[in-house]
């Protein structure tokens, strides 16, 4: 798997009704080289991914108040993890006291953290960098798999077969037999797979495909 990234460098989504904390904050992530991007409510923010103008296709983050008019952010949560979005777009949660428990639940169910108001600015962007680091990390490997789908619709139908069993350990001469095929067929179908794959050994292979998943 992909090595975590520690980036100083990403989209951070502020949502939050309040315009002061929403101004302060964006001034402090642009303090530490961070883009912000502020929405005064979930329902504002929703409507920009609805519109295609948020995306996770780069590093970011969402710093989330909890209690907010109209939808409030664990319904926005709750619809990002309908999406399969908390890897790519990690949620911290700013919470007032009242919120801690429910905050905790969220966590529980895949918030990256919650941090309590009034809260200490380097602490909150420590956690807003490690944060863009998963997001970086979940980019990473969804880029990989994505390219090694498009290796494996390379393959014939005969190749994948040579493929599966090249991964399950066996020699040539066990495969020839198991497929009705000569040996050579074999070792030019293992070339191709190989070659295709983008792999030195069966061992690489295997390793490649289990590391995203694909196995």
């Amino acid at each position: 798997m992909t090595a975590r990234v520690q980036s100083q460098h990403g989209t951070v989504f502020v949502v939050d009704d309040e315009e002061v904390l929403r101004d302060a904050l964006s001034w402090l992530l642009r303090s530490r080289r961070l883009l912000p991007r502020a929405y005064a409510s979930a329902d504002a923010f929703w409507a920009a991914i609805e519109q295609n103008d948020v995306r996770p296709d780069s590093p970011g983050c969402l710093l989330l108040d909890m209690r907010m008019p109209g939808m409030n952010g664990m319904a926005l949560f709750e619809r990002l993890i309908e999406r399969g979005w908390l890897d790519l777009l990690p949620v911290i949660f700013l919470t007032g006291h009242a919120d801690v428990a429910t905050a905790v639940l969220a966590v529980k169910r895949g918030a990256f953290d919650f941090v309590e108001k009034p809260f200490s600015d380097n602490a909150l962007v420590d956690r807003v960098v490690e944060a863009l680091g998963r997001s970086a990390d979940a980019l990473a490997l969804l880029h990989e798999r994505d390219g090694l789908r498009r290796h494996l619709a390379e393959l014939t139908e005969r190749e994948l077969e040579v493929m599966r069993l090249v991964i399950a350990g066996r020699a040539n001469k066990q495969i020839a037999d198991e497929l009705d095929i000569s040996v050579r067929t074999v070792e030019v179908h293992r070339a191709r797979v190989f070659d295709k794959m983008d792999v030195k050994s069966a061992v690489e292979l295997a390793n490649v495909l289990r590391g995203a998943g694909l196995e």
